[in-house]
């Protein structure tokens, strides 16, 4: 084989990959941006084309630094495969969405606990009055519990391996029949009650999806793809993820955190509480930014299978075989 023959295989097995990770490279940086945006008011890229910006600068330099980051990661693990480059991406995503289940779980509970200490009128007589008040306000309660039990759920994420959603689904029942026993029962029934189980349900729901993604579980419009060859499948699952399932959840991204008053930012950026106040669950906010973490998570997934796609085609061990995991 000649030298450039040679030279043409490596870049075809390489800029794949370039593909890839310049994608999650893109999305972190922009999500720091975001943050920097929201935050601290720094200027986004597009200030740059009006005039200088040292915030907006900074941003530019974010999304310089990030892309050269991920283009040395492919440079540095070109031996890898692209099914451990795929396995590599899709732990980080489980963690990930691990951290967010154990925080949901502690946030879920907690908050159902103060706002039922709230609605009984005890907290006062348990903290005080002052403390009573403050517990009463959303950027109070947002930033000083419920961000430490995130942080709480990333470090019990760390030590425990189990992904946790089935757990998730019996809570939310277990919650319906508490609703069901306490209003038909007992004639008692508070918006917190509802609160709790639509947060679950929203967690459970968006923050599963990619793990089912993983495992193949999602519903399939199958008109030809039976029929074709493993081969062929392989580059219809490879280039769908890419064009059609990264770019729809670029879309999400790009809408749901567009400028300090989108969807997603502009309840985060005010820990945005419902409409029922003290009588409600703080957790509105966290629900607005399920549907982001829907879309991070849904995207990194999708590179996921771009790369174990590309693994069907070349050929590479070690193909899952996810009817055994559904049961089929």
């Amino acid at each position: 084989m000649t030298d450039s023959a040679m030279n043409g295989q490596a870049v075809d097995r390489v800029w794949k990959r370039y593909l890839g990770w310049t994608t999650v490279s893109l999305l972190v940086a922009f999500l720091i941006n975001n943050f920097l945006n929201i935050y601290f008011g720094f200027e986004r890229l597009s200030s740059l084309f009006t005039g200088f910006s040292y915030t907006g600068s900074i941003t530019l330099f974010i999304y310089i630094a990030f892309i050269a980051l991920g283009m040395w990661y492919v440079n540095s693990s070109v031996n890898e495969s692209y099914r451990d480059q795929a396995k590599k991406l899709h732990g980080f995503n489980v963690y990930f969405l691990r951290g967010c289940f154990f925080a949901v779980l502690f946030i879920g509970c907690i908050d159902f606990f103060l706002a039922l200490l709230r609605s009984i009128d005890v907290l006062k007589l348990l903290v005080g009055e002052t403390t009573s008040r403050a517990l009463g306000l959303g950027n109070v309660v947002g930033p000083y519990i419920h961000v430490p039990l995130i942080v709480l759920g990333f470090i019990v994420a760390n030590f425990s391996k189990t992904l946790g959603w089935t757990w998730l689904a019996l809570l939310i029942v277990f919650a319906e029949l508490v609703i069901v026993i306490s209003r038909y029962l007992f004639s008692y029934e508070q918006s917190f009650m509802a609160d709790l189980v639509r947060y679950w349900y929203a967690a459970l729901f968006l923050f599963a999806s990619a793990y089912t993604l993983y495992d193949e579980g999602h519903v399939r419009v199958d008109v030809v793809y039976a029929g074709l060859s493993e081969k062929v499948k392989a580059y219809v699952n490879a280039w769908g993820s890419y064009i059609l399932g990264v770019v729809t959840m670029v879309v999400i991204v790009l809408i749901g955190f567009n400028g300090k008053t989108s969807i997603i930012n502009s309840p985060l950026l005010v820990f945005e509480i419902t409409n029922q106040g003290i009588n409600g669950m703080f957790i509105k906010y966290q629900m607005a930014m399920f549907l982001g973490i829907f879309g991070v998570t849904m995207m990194v997934q999708f590179i996921v299978q771009f790369f174990d796609s590309i693994a069907d085609i070349n050929g590479e061990p070690g193909k899952r075989d996810t009817s055994i995991q559904l049961g089929h």
